[in-house]
């Protein structure tokens, strides 16, 4: 047992680690250096989930954990709850706070952080046939703005992130701590968006492209079906391209006259509170087999409901 160690290490799978050179903890190297990051997240096909609330929310999802570093004093909270929760042969590594500081860079005072794989990409066509909302993002850089994106979608019950190629990692650590660890359990894709706009719309989706310009549709007087229905958001500053609010209905939230616009997070928040929390919302139906879908490589985390460390979740 280490020594200064808060409680002793009872499970089988709980190994302490006193080296922070200790091969078995190189996936949470450098956790803020973005480049260090992005070469081990690439190279090693795994993303991080930081804290407790997080790596909860990590457990019952479909992404394969790979091990779970704690302190010691987390340890003696989580322990037991680990060792019930992980897979049998996922390591539980127990290490002193000074030791987790030296591997991840900086004072980790959540204290408990786990890697899993990331998997394949959910399919487009399987994200299609889950229904709607859909949130459909557009150049959105910003991993905080993404994660807030993603517990809103969850919250009010839309079923799928779309990610054109300039938007960040939904994966990225923080962005999966800003989202409580609900983007583990929301299906992305990326697509090119004008693309899905077009295919959507021929099957008689309706598609919103949120913007503050005063002569678009108050978003309070657009009642789409929400199953059937797409939300277009793009980054803070610039908005949506030209292209797509062309293509789509351009719907506004009525706020202040001298007040330019929400952000992102919080406009997605309040049109999809609006859309799917109006008494007619709750007639809303799945789309039928109308929107064709192939059957494709559905291995990885997809879109309806099981994983490999727990049932029910929304993907396959």
């Amino acid at each position: 047992m280490m020594a200064g160690m808060a409680e002793p290490v009872h499970h089988d799978r709980a190994i302490a680690v006193t080296d922070p050179d200790d091969p078995r903890l190189a996936e949470y190297l450098g956790i803020r250096d973005a480049e260090l990051r992005k070469a081990t997240e690439e190279r090693d096909g795994i993303f991080l989930a930081e804290g407790t609330s997080v790596v909860r929310r990590l457990l019952p999802s479909p992404y394969v954990i790979r091990s779970v570093v704690l302190t010691t004093s987390k340890y003696a909270r989580l322990g037991d709850e680990l060792d019930a929760a992980l897979p049998p042969g996922v390591p539980i590594y127990v290490v002193e706070r000074d030791v987790l500081a030296v591997v991840t860079g900086f004072n980790l005072h959540r204290g408990v952080i786990a890697a899993a794989e990331r998997g394949a990409m959910a399919a487009l066509d399987d994200i299609i046939a889950t229904g709607g909302p859909i949130i459909a993002l557009e150049g959105l850089t910003d991993h905080e703005n993404l994660g807030a994106i993603a517990r809103t979608a969850r919250a009010f019950g839309a079923t799928a992130l779309v990610l054109d190629e300039r938007c960040a990692d939904p994966l990225y650590r923080r962005s999966v701590r800003v989202s409580m660890g609900e983007m583990l359990h929301l299906p992305w894709c990326r697509a090119t968006l004008p693309e899905l706009i077009s295919r959507l719309q021929g099957a008689g989706w309706a598609i919103a492209a949120l913007t503050p310009a005063p002569d678009a549709i108050d978003i309070a007087t657009w009642t789409p079906n929400p199953a059937r229905t797409v939300l277009l958001l793009g980054a803070e500053g610039p908005g949506l391209t030209a292209e797509l609010l062309a293509a789509a209905t351009p719907v506004r939230i009525p706020i202040a006259a001298d007040v330019d616009s929400l952000n992102v997070g919080h406009a997605a928040a309040v049109a999809l509170a609006m859309l799917c929390l109006r008494p007619s919302a709750a007639q809303a139906q799945v789309p039928g087999p109308d929107v064709e879908h192939d059957e494709g490589d559905r291995s990885g985390p997809n879109v309806d409901g099981s994983g490999p460390n727990a049932a029910g979740s929304i993907f396959a």
